[in-house]
């Protein structure tokens, strides 16, 4: 609690609260003190005006008014006339002077803080103008025990006030404080783990979504270095298995393009009947090499960007996919069909799943039509828990073993002779782009099932 940002915000909220009490204390204790002092004073004049109405009032009465006001004389000045009008016996000698009249707020201030810091019963004179213009001056003596006493009620319910204050106040900055600052930031930093844990998944990158200026601009600052970085590993994965399948590229392509260079020796220094059926071996091996270089060039400058997650009809674009491909079948005798409803709707990059579908479709069309048989190639889809799940399947002679042990590994994974094995490389990718993952669900003698595997939620 201590150590979290809420937590010290609160501390540090209660102590400035309670050093702005401690300002304002003095100076109310000090108008406490001045309040006290004017209240003796009219009191005072109060009881001098009954004396003055009456002249001939007993000693009771006059102790009485005089204990009433609360003072031991009282004094009036009337028309430039010095007046003892009530008096008492002193217990003590007057000690010091107050006079109301011309005092500043710092000498208020000083002699509040003077008197209540000292427990001493000392009899002192205050000396004031009269209410309502009663007289020229009033002067009257007392005791400071009472007005001490008072002081220190007064201060301790002030401090009171002020702890509960400073709690109220430290309590709802608190709140204040998590809401508008601690949750938005533990968000910024879930999300920040929620990428660390997969790079890749371009759900995990931050939205925007702060309604603070500063920490909205840290999000955007956020989603900026996650986006670059997300497709920067992208391409670093590219390049490493482009290094790695470098030496292999090379060898293949020395071995066909010597193939090729045998046949073209052939072509040159021979009249053998047989060079024209030498002649299609010669293109068909350059053919191959040229295929083999522009792969691997493409693939090592692929830049994928960030899927545009967005809600799309997926019936509607299943019949895109299958729309195009029936016009590379031709004459062939494979049929399409799909198991999708109609208005299924699914998030994600319509472009990008566009692509995986066409991939898989085709690399399904071309291991039938390699087979020279009838077959079917079908699409289905349907949710599952918190997934949508979109099927590829097809009636093929299923995958060679070599293909299924390096069936994502870009220039393994081909199970079409003289294929590079990209396609389900990138299509792989793509998915994962999403969140989803893309797997093989079956391959056997009766044909291949391909799965794409979708979330519908976010990153939490």
């Amino acid at each position: 609690m201590l150590n979290s940002l809420s937590g010290r915000f609160l501390i540090l909220t209660t102590v400035f609260v309670m050093l702005a009490e401690v300002f304002i204390f003095v100076p109310s204790i000090a108008r406490f003190r001045e309040d006290y002092l004017l209240a003796r004073l009219e009191r005072a004049q109060i009881a001098s005006l009954a004396l003055l109405a009456d002249d001939m009032i007993s000693p009771e009465l006059e102790a009485e008014l005089l204990d009433n006001a609360g003072v031991f004389n009282v004094v009036l000045r009337r028309d430039d006339m010095r007046q003892l009008v009530l008096s008492s016996p002193m217990p003590g000698e007057i000690a010091e002077t107050f006079d109301l009249r011309e005092a500043t707020a710092w000498e208020l201030m000083r002699d509040a803080l003077v008197r209540l810091t000292d427990p001493g019963d000392r009899v002192i004179r205050v000396i004031g103008n009269p209410f309502r213009d009663a007289g020229q001056l009033i002067e009257v003596t007392m005791d400071t025990e009472g007005l001490r006493m008072a002081m220190v009620d007064y201060g301790l319910r002030i401090l009171l006030l002020s702890a509960v204050i400073s709690i109220i106040t430290a309590f709802l900055l608190f709140l204040a404080v998590r809401v508008l600052l601690v949750k938005p930031i533990k968000g910024v930093v879930g999300h920040m783990q929620a990428y660390a844990a997969n790079p890749e998944d371009a759900r995990r990158i931050i939205q925007p979504s702060a309604s603070v200026r500063e920490l909205r601009e840290a999000e955007e600052a956020l989603q900026t270095m996650q986006t670059q970085l997300t497709q920067a590993l992208k391409q670093k994965e590219r390049l490493a298995q482009l290094g790695g399948a470098v030496a292999r590229v090379s060898h293949d392509l020395r071995n066909i393009l010597t193939s090729a260079q045998l046949f073209t020796d052939r072509i040159e220094m021979s009249e053998d009947p047989a060079v024209k059926r030498m002649a299609p071996k010669l293109v068909n091996s350059i053919t191959r090499a040229v295929s083999l270089c522009e792969g691997t060039l493409a693939f090592g400058r692929a830049e994928e960007p960030a899927p545009r997650l967005t809600l799309f009809n997926l019936a509607e674009l299943t019949g895109e996919v299958l729309e195009a491909e029936r016009l590379a079948i031709g004459e062939e005798d494979i049929s399409l069909s799909e198991d999708v409803p109609a208005g299924m709707m699914v998030r994600g990059d319509p472009e990008q799943i566009y692509r995986v579908l066409s991939n898989l479709v085709r690399n399904a069309r071309q291991a039938l039509s390699a087979t020279g048989k009838p077959g079917e190639i079908s699409i289905a889809a349907f949710t599952e828990d918190d997934d949508w799940h979109i099927t590829v399947s097809d009636t093929g002679p299923g995958l060679p073993p070599k293909a299924r042990e390096h069936l994502f590994q870009p220039f393994q994974g081909g199970a079409r002779k003289g294929g590079s094995g990209l396609g389900l490389a990138i299509a792989v990718e793509l998915i994962r782009g999403h969140g989803g993952d893309l797997m093989l669900k079956r391959t056997d003698a009766t044909g291949t099932c391909f799965e794409i595997r979708l979330p519908m939620g976010g990153v939490a």
